[in-house]
């Protein structure tokens, strides 16, 4: 597993190098020779020229869809038993670059750990390893992943144990931890040692801005919840639109227009935070339409509110008109600005002289910590990729108290959030985990032998006499269910031939308290075995009959499932 880390961290390193590399060309090419102070109508193109060959080459050359990327991820290791598609070694590479190369407002982190993690479940596959090992693969190429691409080795490992892996055992920390140093230096060798962004703490965290902070951290929870509802909310609306090249004319269009009128939401946008850290603001009317209103402070912090606000929907429109791409990103750039906008607006106000610098890096962290509901990711990650370790305290104060507020609002975070009506997403609740794992159709029992409604009594027997079991379901001839017959209860008269003509079926039959949905997740239907106390419940699908689930079955399966997750 060592050896194996190695080598997944080395090519997940050249990965991110590559897709960063990639990504930075288009760009310049595209717009290094824009001048600061002019609007550039390309702006409106470039997105829907990237977004619209993203979506060609997913329709007509790939001919698969490209999932979201970290959700991809859990939903193979919570359905798939971790096997991704193989096309996802080299087909987010591709799309995320045309989509961020050409000012699609997402970030790379997402793709690069979806593209790393298809690469491991790859090799895991070929090896045949056990799910244990593979689970603990996607982990390694997860966190190689973060650490190549922010250059951020600590806070990869954590990313991997907040959101990926849920069952780390020591066997598996020692290649993780090697994975990641691995990617790290990968990354130095080819990009240097640089850190992303580079941060220069010129004021001390002082005691008497503890309430300020703690007021950030519930600005940033706020923020965290209004961009996670905003994504939810864009995903309902377009698919209400069933035909995708409206879709893309609607959310490239309006994503040209947002670019346009705000230029800071092009791309991932590091450039810009790196601005927003240093607390300059000049950034808000670089190659905007509003350039000569740069000394108005009024219209500064207004501009930078909307670039708060309308980064989240250029980020969900990118995603709706068919781009592919990762929200770390966004997410910091979100951040950066949120906290840039409190201490500007407090500062203004004259409540206070605070460093805005300070609380651009520390908003980072409260966003991060917010949407993606994963705060040690947050706090070691903002530390990392900034040098900001003398921050440490009010990272870890303002990212704690947006997590807590922000998961109060919104149980899920944005990763999941798209797959908890499926039960389609892995937890850190082992027993719910493996219940995750477990699919419905593996279980489903079909050979109870039915009878239908308009049957009688005598029919009955004779189904009764060809079968194993004592339940009969009661349906008609388009599997419609109508009702169960228990054996036990018809004993007494199945052997009075004088009844058979007469008695309807209809009347033995009656309807079960507990009926299992095709749709229902297997903690549902734990949960109704549970409470019923029954051994077998009938299963349904949009109202016709389709089997039955067994208890006996199912704690069977589940302990072949904690059986193979308990290997090392």
């Amino acid at each position: 597993m060592i050896t194996l880390s190695i080598i997944i961290g080395f090519v997940v390193g050249v990965i991110a190098v590559l897709m960063k590399n990639i990504v930075f060309y288009i760009r310049e090419l595209l717009t290094g020779d824009f001048s600061v102070r002019y609007s550039n109508y390309q702006y409106v193109i470039y997105p829907a020229i990237g977004i619209l060959a993203t979506v060609l080459f997913v329709k007509f050359i790939l001919r698969k869809p490209v999932r979201d990327g970290i959700p991809n991820v859990l939903y193979a290791i919570s359905k798939e038993r971790g096997i991704l598609k193989k096309h996802n070694t080299f087909s987010s590479i591709i799309t995320s670059a045309l989509t961020v190369g050409f000012g699609g407002s997402v970030g790379l982190e997402g793709p690069t750990v979806v593209t790393g993690s298809a690469w491991g479940s790859m090799i895991a596959n070929a090896l045949r390893l056990n799910y244990k090992q593979t689970l603990a693969v996607l982990g390694f190429a997860a966190a190689a992943a973060m650490s190549a691409i922010f250059k951020a080795p600590i806070a990869a490992i954590v990313f991997a144990l907040e959101i990926i892996l849920f069952d780390m055992t020591m066997t598996a920390l020692v290649p993780l931890l090697v994975a990641s140093i691995t990617a790290a230096l990968t990354s130095y060798v080819f990009l240097g040692q640089d850190i992303l962004y580079p941060f220069v703490i010129d004021h001390k965290f002082e005691l008497n801005q503890t309430p300020y902070y703690i007021a950030l951290g519930l600005f940033t929870s706020l923020i965290s919840v209004y961009f996670i509802k905003t994504y939810v909310v864009s995903g309902r609306v377009f698919n209400k639109i069933k035909n995708s090249f409206t879709r893309f004319i609607i959310g490239a269009g309006a994503l040209g227009g947002l670019i346009f009128l705000l230029p800071s939401l092009y791309g991932e946008g590091f450039e810009v935070i790196n601005e927003g850290l240093s607390g300059n603001l000049e950034f808000i009317f670089d190659n905007s339409v509003f350039y000569n209103y740069s000394d108005n402070i009024p219209i500064t912090l207004i501009l930078l509110l909307a670039i708060v606000l309308f980064k989240v929907v250029a980020t969900s429109l990118t995603f709706r008109a068919g781009g592919i791409g990762g929200i770390f990103a966004p997410t910091l750039f979100i951040g950066t600005m949120t906290g840039l906008l409190f201490a500007s607006v407090v500062n203004y106000l004259g409540i206070a002289e605070l460093p805005v610098a300070n609380f651009a890096l520390v908003g980072m962290a409260g966003l991060l910590a917010g949407v993606v509901h994963a705060p040690l990711t947050a706090i070691f990650l903002i530390g990392e990729i900034t040098g900001g370790y003398d921050m440490f305290l009010p990272i870890m104060l303002v990212a704690t108290i947006s997590y807590a507020m922000a998961k109060l609002i919104v149980p899920k975070s944005i990763y999941t959030i798209q797959l908890k009506n499926r039960g389609e997403v892995i937890t850190h609740h082992k027993d719910r985990a493996l219940l995750t794992m477990m699919n419905i159709n593996n279980l489903l029992e079909k050979d109870f032998s039915f009878i239908d409604h308009k049957a009688t009594l005598g029919e009955l027997v004779k189904v009764i006499t060809n079968s194993t079991r004592n339940i009969y379901p009661v349906i008609d001839k388009d599997f419609n269910f109508y009702g169960i017959i228990f054996l036990d209860q018809i004993r007494d008269i199945m052997f009075k031939p004088e009844m058979y003509d007469d008695t309807a079926v209809h009347n033995l039959m009656f309807m079960p308290s507990n009926i299992v949905d095709m749709k229902d997740d297997m903690e549902t239907i734990a949960g109704k075995f549970q409470h019923s106390g029954k051994y077998n419940l009938v299963v349904l699908k949009d109202g016709k009959y389709v089997g039955f689930l067994s208890r006996a079955n199912v704690f069977s399966h589940y302990r072949e499932i904690l059986k193979d997750m308990s290997e090392d």
